[in-house]
């Protein structure tokens, strides 16, 4: 079993940066890759940014590529999101998920992200 908690959602002003992180717990050792999911009011969650935890490769959504920056620190067990130009398209909650090979995965709680214009 793994467990994910979230941390570091809030309220900021557009334009403004915030960084999530999400610590893994457990069998994380087994994590293959970590990533960001966000869901708006009304909105389907989307992917936002993922990782690979064998060669650190990232991929980002069109919407967040140049703002957006996911990475890894191996030794916590934790991955971090840090958000830069931040605009209220942004607002949503914002998941952190856990895969196990091609078919097991873990989510996170969910960590609220606010932006105001």
């Amino acid at each position: 079993e793994v467990q994910l908690v979230e941390s570091g959602g809030g309220l900021v002003q557009a334009g403004g940066s915030l960084r999530l992180s999400c610590k893994a717990s457990g069998f994380s050792f087994n994590l293959n890759a970590m990533g960001w999911f966000r869901q708006a009011p009304g909105k389907e969650r989307e992917g936002v940014a993922c990782i690979s935890t064998t060669n650190g490769k990232a991929y980002y959504v069109d919407s967040v590529k140049g703002r957006f920056t996911i990475s890894r620190e191996k030794v916590r067990n934790t991955v971090y999101l840090q958000m830069n130009s931040l605009t209220p398209e942004d607002t949503a909650m914002y998941y952190c998920k856990g895969q196990i090979g091609s078919s097991v995965t873990y989510w996170g709680q969910g960590t609220q992200v606010t932006v105001s214009s």
